[in-house]
């Protein structure tokens, strides 16, 4: 595997080299022209973006030169108009994960970390500026929103799927990081509202009005518009150990069976009926094999992964609609835009199966995107995957999923395929928190985030709420008997308030204290994907 390592690498800084000398601080590298343009706020996205695969790859160095520069350089008061959902999973992911790993690259850390610290508050500050998006009578927020003035008034209230279902990982991360709850709030009230709009056969469509909660594009699929939603209801649920998210999950996947699954791929259906509106792949869709085995559905998994890796071999990449009855590309959707979901499902499958299959779709990536994509100033997104024109965009996604989840494939070792035998101890909160032991959820664009950090710092949050109540009650007057009995007799005829935090999955007026999260000491592989174990037995 050395001479992969080597591609790998020279690939990863013959890009990442070319967005410095020709792009930066730009958002992007346009390698045809060789210089940069903004696309996603105006805030050096590809440097975000790629700042924790320096970690991965080992150059500790360039990670610490760069989390200062951004400290340095980088503003959120900006007047801007920016992706809601671009901004979360590209900004505020990479931010949080970079924050989570500095100890790692060897910078100092702050006393309290990892619940404090630069990066931390970079994140906070860029995630605060998304907040307003959330303000609408649903819970569900707008698709744009200006980072200095918040919604525009004119705003359009439609928005995809994905745009709506995707802050439970970085949201509820950044509450438990810092204590502040309003986060992980605004993204579990968007995420049950959206839940409630689904349809009598169980499905969701592509676009919703947040306003009306009605839907304007009604088909249902697992790929553009939708794909991450899925994706976050079970990595959610993994690092949260929340089973409310989990059973969500699973009744869509019973839907997602019953209607759009046909030979292994999945379709696109009219999101009432059944009734098939698309027959075509897309390449966003192949995420679906790697999240199949983190629930344990292996052989499925398989299956449908033979069949998007079939596609590759026949154009040397995927196109972004592939036509499944014609067997070909949809007109004016040839594009290869450097995505990284084929690679990212063959990592998971590598992990959950050994099959050096998936160790031959990384070189078979790896040979086409040097052959196809590799330009002087960097790599190019492919115009027309039939013929291989260039288009004149290196997305940043490139640096921060696709080599990435190509290094990982072929690098056992890596301290994030942890299998618990190297930790290090919080210096935090409490000395005894176990962080860094594996059980790594990536994000939907490749950030790593450590639940035992999450874990670590909301315990802290919760000891120092326990302190005050105690404080409260020492200071409060002992009440007379007679209060007693009357308490008493109003617990008896009152039902129990239920929790709106509380699972869907429990019975009227039940309640359930959420698990704590154990120490991650196994692998995913053998904790999830393997043995489809998410949840752990409340050890």
């Amino acid at each position: 595997m050395g001479l992969i390592y080597l591609f790998q690498l020279s690939m990863f800084y013959h890009a990442y080299n070319s967005y410095l000398d020709h792009a930066y601080p730009y958002d992007e590298l346009r390698p045809l022209t060789c210089d940069g343009q903004d696309t996603w706020g105006s805030v050096s996205l590809t440097l975000i973006d790629a700042l924790d695969t320096l970690l991965i790859l080992g150059n500790y160095t360039e990670f610490q030169r760069v989390a200062t520069l951004l400290q340095d350089t980088v503003d959120f008061d900006i007047d801007v108009n920016a992706s809601v959902f671009e901004t979360n999973i590209r900004v505020v992911g990479g931010l949080l994960s970079a924050h989570l790993l500095s100890k790692r690259a060897g910078m100092e850390v702050e006393p309290g970390w990892p619940c404090s610290g630069p990066l931390l508050r970079m994140a906070e500050d860029a995630a605060r500026k998304l907040l307003p998006a959330f303000q609408t009578p649903t819970g569900m927020p707008y698709g744009t929103v200006n980072l200095l003035r918040g919604v525009n008034p004119t705003e359009t209230p439609v928005t995809c799927t994905a745009g709506v279902g995707t802050f439970i990982l970085e949201f509820s991360a950044l509450s438990r990081l810092t204590g502040d709850p309003v986060f992980e709030d605004v993204a579990r009230k968007a995420l049950r509202s959206l839940w409630k709009t689904r349809s009598e056969i169980g499905l969701v469509g592509n676009h919703i009005d947040v306003l009306s909660k009605k839907w304007v594009a009604q088909d249902a699929g697992i790929g553009a518009g939708v794909d991450s939603y899925f994706e976050y209801l079970v990595k959610g649920s993994i690092m949260l150990q929340d089973e409310e998210l989990l059973s969500m999950f699973l009744e869509y996947d019973k839907a997602i069976k019953n209607y759009t699954k046909f030979d292994d791929w999945y379709l696109w259906v009219q999101m009432h009926k059944g009734t098939v509106s698309m027959p075509v792949f897309q390449s966003l869709e192949a995420f679906w094999p790697g999240l199949q085995s983190l629930i344990g559905e292996l052989d499925s998994a398989l299956r449908t992964f033979h069949n998007y890796y079939t596609v590759w071999r026949q154009f040397g990449g995927l196109p972004e609609f592939y036509s499944i009855p014609q067997g070909y590309t949809v007109d004016k959707r040839e594009g290869y835009p450097l995505r990284p979901e084929l690679i990212e499902s063959a990592m998971y499958l590598y992990k959950a199966t050994g099959d050096h299959t998936f160790l031959q779709l990384g070189r078979d990536a790896v040979e086409s995107i040097e052959k196809i994509t590799r330009v002087p100033c960097g790599y190019a997104s492919v115009k027309d995957i039939r013929d291989h024109k260039l288009d004149n965009r290196m997305e940043s996604f490139f640096l921060a999923e696709t080599i990435k989840y190509l290094y990982l494939l072929f690098d056992p070792d890596n301290f994030l395929h942890n299998s618990g035998l190297d930790f290090e101890l919080g210096t935090g909160p409490s000395e005894d928190c176990v962080l860094g032991a594996g059980g790594y959820i990536f994000n939907t664009e490749a950030h790593p985030l450590d639940p035992a950090a999450l874990h670590c710092c909301s315990r802290k949050q919760e000891e120092r709420r326990e302190l005050q109540d105690i404080l409260l009650n020492l200071s409060e007057p002992l009440p007379s008997p007679q209060d007693t009995q009357s308490q008493e007799t109003d617990s008896e005829t009152e039902p129990p308030v239920m929790d709106p935090s509380e699972s869907i999955a429990l019975k009227p007026g039940s309640r359930r204290k959420a698990p704590l999260l154990s120490c991650p000491m196994q692998p995913f592989s053998a904790r999830l994907a393997v043995m489809g174990q998410v949840f752990t037995d409340g050890t």
